[in-house]
């Protein structure tokens, strides 16, 4: 198999690393890794197949030489760097928001629409973690019916967050649990045994700019622009791995075991559905893997057309590492 030079931006950040060891893990074909970050950062070094790689601050002559770039920092660098990258010649796989409406950039959930990689122009988009996580569990469904709509409510990760998510928490936890006071700086609030309703900034309608993605995104990861989708986010005190609650509604109806069949054997997805047991998705088990779990599949009481479901994704492998890793692969394979 052809060998490649693939490069990480943003590569000591939280997904920068995981992009890391899954690459690893997968056996991606690399012969050479470049790991890109800020100056604050070069110098330091990252274990890659047992053996250190330096990284290296992050220019806009870089990405000469390089095949792929799997890109793991903010809006800001991604827009700088992007043009540099395509001109080099290389593939720019994005996890930022900086390209994701855009009309000429895919935007890919590879168990879903892998064809659009094909219409890329040197740039793909890698969706939001939350609207992965929704889509790869309901995918199934679209299929034996067209959705109508999505109603769903996230419950986020301190992870989510960046590196610094999960030392708050644990930092409040020690804090309170010594008869201190808890110290927000990551979040807005206490987020010790407490849970906070806004992830993202207000916009004019009430929604924040997390809880639209659900809807834009979808819209274009389905090719289905009437797609109506409402979405209330909320940071959790869990350390890694968000849950949805999801109400689906389909063109036609659909029974709880025709639901569970076909999430049972969509790719990406494990049904993990017995209320007798009991058994259901938790983030303690959806964490350090790549499938998104389901479970706690009912009808809707209140729509004949409807179906409720609950499912857990860890955020920074398949909501965001392991599917730009995906995005890569199938780059390859096309080439």
């Amino acid at each position: 198999m052809k060998q490649h030079c693939v490069a990480v931006l943003g590569a000591t950040g939280a997904v920068g690393r995981e992009m890391i060891v899954i690459l690893e893990e997968r056996g991606f074909p690399v012969d050479e890794l470049r790991l890109l970050a800020s100056g604050r950062s070069a110098g330091s070094s990252v274990l890659f197949r047992g053996a250190p790689v330096t990284v290296r601050e992050a220019w806009e002559d870089s990405f000469d030489g390089v095949d792929l770039v799997l890109g793991a920092a903010g809006n800001d660098i991604a827009r700088r760097f992007a043009p540099h990258i395509v001109n080099a010649g290389a593939v720019f796989v994005d996890n930022s928001s900086a390209f994701r409406l855009d009309p000429q950039v895919p935007l890919v959930v590879p168990e879903i629409n892998p064809d659009a990689v094909a219409r890329h122009r040197g740039i793909i988009a890698n969706p939001n973690c939350t609207t992965i996580i929704t889509l790869v569990a309901i995918h199934a469904l679209a299929r034996l019916s067209p959705l109508v709509s999505i109603t769903a409510s996230s419950y986020q990760a301190v992870s989510g967050a960046g590196a610094g998510g999960p030392i708050e928490l644990a930092a409040q936890t020690a804090a309170l649990a010594a008869g201190d006071t808890a110290q927000p700086q990551i979040f807005p609030h206490q987020i010790a045994y407490n849970v906070i309703p806004q992830i993202g900034s207000f916009g004019e309608d009430g929604y924040t700019s997390e809880e639209m993605k659900l809807q834009n995104e979808g819209r274009k990861i389905l090719g289905h622009p009437g797609l109506k989708a409402s979405c209330t986010c909320v940071r959790v005190p869990v350390m890694r791995s968000h849950s949805v609650s999801a109400a689906i509604e389909t063109e036609r109806p659909l029974s709880v075991d025709e639901a569970r069949a076909a999430i049972a054997a969509a790719p990406g997805c494990r049904l993990v559905d017995g209320p007798v047991s009991p058994r259901y998705p938790m983030p303690l088990d959806a964490g350090g893997q790549d499938l998104v779990l389901v479970g706690r599949i009912r009808r809707d009481l209140t729509n004949p057309n409807g179906l409720l479901l609950w499912c857990c994704g860890d955020q920074v492998r398949k909501g965001a590492a392991t599917n730009a890793v995906q995005i890569a692969e199938l780059v390859i394979q096309k080439n």
